[in-house]
C-alpha cells in the first residue's frame, strides 16, 4: 500500500483532501477532518540515506491500544506526533490496505462530537425524538467541508457509525441506525463505478457512491428500476428487511416482491439474488405471523414444490393418479414421459403407477415402519435462524412462543425465543428405495401391456413385484368388465309397444275372426254385453301328453307366480318357451294368438332378464330361437315354476 491510496480513500469516503501545510517540508501533508478541524493523519515521505530510496509512513490518530490489538511489523510507535492517541504506520509491500483504511475510519471517529437522539423502539416515535432533531453543534474554529459535493445529511450519517466491538451484530446495528436516519433522504447524483462487498452496508460506500445509491433508491421507490451493482442493490433489500422506509412487515414483503419482479425478473439485476430474496420473504412472514398463503406464494418455489410432492405421497387417497405418478417420478429421479406405459397408454399408465404406490402405502410394512417413513423418514426438528444471512438488526426483541404452519410438511415453532423448523429433511430421503419402486413397476408394466423395450429384472427389486401384480390384476379385471356388451332396456317404452301391437293385431283380424275370437257374453255371466267392452278369452290349450316331449312340464304355472323381475309371466309365453324346448315350431301358436314374433321375443327377454342377466331369445326374420347357452337353464326354471 502507498500513501496516495490512503489519501484517495479519505477523499472518496469523507470528502477529505490532502493538505500540504509546510512549503519547507513538501514531503509532509495532513488529512484533516473538515467537520471537526482535527488532524486524523500526518503523512510523511522521507529520504532513506541507507537505501537511497524514499520511504512512506504516517501517524494515525487511532489510539495506542491498536498496537496491542494488531501485532504487525508495519505498525509502530508514532513518528512525529505524541500522546496515547497516535500510532505510526510504515507503508510497505505487505501493508494491509483494508486494515489501514479501517484504522483511518477510527481516526476520523476519534474527534467526533455527538449530538443525536436515537430511538430503537419498534413503535411510533414522536418528531422530537427522530434522528437529526438535535442539530450537531460545531465548535469554534471548525472548518467547513473541503469537498462541497458532500451533503450535510450524508456527512452526518457517516458520523453516526460506531465501531464498538467490531462484531457483525455491531455492523447490523450501525446499518439500522444510519438507515433510519436516512430513511427519507433523496439525492440527484448518478451512480458511477463498481462496488462489490459481502454483507454491504452504507459504511462500505464512499460519499459519492452514497449519493448515487440514494438517487437510485429514489427511483426504485417510484417504480423506476435502473441498473446498479448487485452489492448496492442488496443495501436496499436490507433496508426493507429492517423496516427502513416501510410501515409494516406486510409492506416489506410486498416491496421485496415488487423488487424481484421489476429488477431481477426484468433482467436488470443478478438472477442469483432471487434465492436470497425468497428465503428472506419467508423469514419475514414467519417471524411476523403473516398469512401462510402469502408466505407460500413468496417462498422458494422449489422448496414449496418439494413439500407438495411429499404431501402427495404422504396422503395418496387425497390426490389424483397423475399427481401421485409425478411425485413418484420426481423422487425416483425419473421422467414419466420416458416410461412407455405412460407414453402409449396415457392416463391408464398413470393409474397403474399410482395404484402400485397406493398398494404399497396400505399394505407394505415391517419393523422399520410403513413405506412412506422408509422412503422419507420422520418429520424432524432443526434449529432455524431467520434472517441470519442478512444484515438485520432485531433490536433485542424476544419472540413469544408460537407455532406457524406453512404447509402439510413444514412448520416453525418458537420456544423461549428460539426458533425451530420441522420438515422432512433431504438427508433422510431414501432415493434408492424410491428408484427401486419406479424401476420394477416400469419393468413389469411394460411386460403386462406388451410395450416392448423390456427391462432386466433386478433381484433387489423383487420385493415390489407383488404390489405391481396386484395393480395389474385389478386393471385386467376392469378391462374385462369394460369389454362386456352393455344392454340397456328402456322399460318406459314397453307399454307403448304393447298398445301398438294390439292395434296392429286388431287391424289384421277380419270380422269373422273377431266374431269367433270375441264372443259376446251376457251380464248374467259376469261380462258386459257391450261389444266395445268385450275382451278376448284365449281357448284353453291342452298340455302335452304324459308320455310326450316335455312331460315334466304341464304347460301351466301356478297362479300368481312372479319372476325375479317382478313380472308375472304370460301363459302364452310359457307355452312358446316350452315349444322351443320340445323342438316344436311355436309359429302356429304365435299366429293363433295374433302375436308379432319380435314383440314376443322382447317381452320374454324382459320378463326373464333378472333371472338370467341376459337375453334368452332372439328373433331372426320372424323366427323365434332360444339361445343355446340358456336352454338347460330355461328348462330348469320352468320346472321350478311348474312344481311351485
Amino acid at each position: 500500500m502507498r500513501l496516495a491510496e490512503l489519501a484517495e480513500y479519505a477523499k472518496n469516503k469523507y470528502g477529505i483532501r490532502e493538505e500540504h501545510k509546510w512549503a519547507d517540508f513538501p514531503g509532509f501533508s495532513v488529512l484533516t477532518d473538515p467537520y471537526t478541524g482535527k488532524w486524523a493523519a500526518l503523512m510523511m515521505q522521507r529520504w532513506d540515506q541507507e537505501t537511497g530510496e524514499i520511504t512512506e509512513c504516517c501517524d494515525l490518530k487511532c489510539g495506542r491500544q491498536t498496537l496491542s490489538e494488531y501485532r504487525l511489523p508495519y505498525l509502530t510507535e508514532s513518528f512525529r506526533m505524541r500522546g496515547q492517541k497516535w500510532i505510526g504506520v510504515r507503508f510497505e509491500d505487505n501493508t494491509d490496505r483494508d486494515l489501514i483504511c479501517a484504522l483511518f475510519d477510527r481516526a476520523v471517529r476519534s474527534g467526533e462530537q455527538r449530538g443525536y437522539t436515537l430511538s430503537l423502539g419498534s413503535g411510533p416515535v414522536k418528531q422530537s425524538g427522530m434522528f437529526g432533531s438535535v442539530p450537531i453543534r460545531r465548535g469554534p474554529g471548525v472548518r467547513t467541508a473541503q469537498d462541497p459535493d458532500m451533503p450535510d445529511m450524508i456527512r452526518d450519517m457517516i458520523r453516526l457509525y460506531e465501531y464498538g466491538d467490531g462484531s457483525f451484530h455491531q455492523k447490523c446495528k450501525n446499518f439500522y441506525l444510519q438507515g433510519m436516519f436516512m430513511k427519507d433522504y433523496e439525492d440527484d447524483y448518478p451512480w458511477t463505478g463498481q462496488f462489490g462487498m459481502y454483507f454491504p452496508t452504507y459504511h462500505d460506500l464512499n460519499y459519492r457512491q452514497l449519493r448515487g445509491y440514494f438517487s437510485w433508491r429514489k427511483d426504485i421507490r417510484r417504480g423506476i428500476f435502473k441498473a446498479v451493482p448487485t452489492s448496492a442493490a442488496y443495501i436496499y433489500i436490507f433496508e426493507l428487511l429492517n423496516g427502513i422506509g416501510v410501515s409494516s412487515a406486510e409492506e416489506s414483503v410486498r416491496k421485496l416482491s415488487e423488487f424481484e419482479a421489476g429488477f431481477i425478473d426484468a433482467g436488470i439485476g443478478n438472477p442469483d439474488m432471487k434465492k436470497n430474496i425468497r428465503r428472506w420473504m419467508l423469514d419475514l412472514s414467519v417471524v411476523n405471523a403473516l398469512p401462510s398463503d402469502l408466505a407460500v406464494k413468496n417462498a422458494d418455489q422449489a422448496m414449496i414444490r418439494r413439500d407438495r410432492e411429499i404431501a402427495v405421497l404422504k396422503e395418496p387417497e387425497r390426490h389424483t393418479d397423475a399427481e401421485i405418478c409425478a411425485a413418484m417420478a420426481l423422487f425416483a429421479g425419473a421422467k414419466p414421459e420416458n416410461a412407455p406405459v405412460i407414453r402409449q397408454y396415457g392416463s391408464r399408465g398413470e393409474h397403474l403407477f399410482a395404484e402400485v404406490w397406493r398398494n404399497l402405502f396400505t399394505k407394505y410394512g415391517n419393523r422399520s415402519g410403513d413405506i412412506f417413513t422408509l422412503c422419507f423418514g420422520a418429520r424432524m426438528r432443526y434449529p432455524w435462524h431467520p434472517l441470519s444471512n442478512a444484515v438485520f438488526f432485531d433490536r433485542g426483541r424476544k419472540h413469544e412462543n408460537a407455532v406457524y404452519e406453512l404447509d402439510a410438511c413444514r412448520r416453525y415453532l418458537c420456544r423461549d425465543g428460539r426458533w425451530m423448523e420441522e420438515r422432512y429433511d433431504g438427508l433422510q430421503l431414501d432415493k434408492k428405495k424410491l428408484h427401486e419402486i419406479w424401476h420394477e413397476t416400469d419393468r413389469m408394466l411394460r411386460k403386462y401391456l406388451k410395450t416392448g423395450h423390456y427391462l432386466k429384472a433386478k433381484p433387489e427389486e423383487a420385493w415390489v413385484s407383488a404390489y405391481v401384480e396386484a395393480a395389474s390384476a385389478a386393471d385386467r379385471k376392469e378391462q374385462e368388465e369394460a369389454a362386456r356388451p352393455k344392454i340397456t332396456i328402456d322399460l318406459s317404452g314397453l307399454s307403448k309397444i304393447r298398445e301398438d301391437s294390439l292395434i296392429t293385431r286388431d287391424s289384421l283380424l277380419t270380422e269373422a275372426d273377431l266374431e269367433e275370437a270375441l264372443p259376446v257374453m251376457t251380464e248374467a255371466e259376469g261380462i258386459p254385453a257391450d261389444p266395445e267392452r268385450a275382451i278376448a278369452i284365449p281357448d284353453a290349450v291342452p298340455g302335452p301328453a304324459a308320455d310326450g316331449p316335455g312331460a315334466a312340464f304341464s304347460g301351466q304355472i301356478p297362479s300368481g307366480t312372479v319372476l325375479l323381475s317382478g313380472i308375472t309371466p304370460d301363459p302364452v309365453y310359457i307355452r312358446i318357451l316350452q315349444n322351443l324346448l320340445d323342438g316344436t315350431d311355436p309359429g302356429p301358436l304365435i299366429r293363433e294368438e295374433h302375436l308379432m314374433p319380435s314383440v314376443a321375443a322382447d317381452e320374454i327377454n324382459e320378463a326373464f332378464f333378472d333371472d338370467f342377466g341376459d337375453n334368452i331369445m332372439e328373433c331372426d326374420g320372424g323366427r323365434l330361437l332360444l339361445i343355446d347357452d340358456y336352454t338347460e337353464d330355461v328348462r330348469e326354471l320352468l320346472e321350478e315354476l311348474n312344481h311351485g
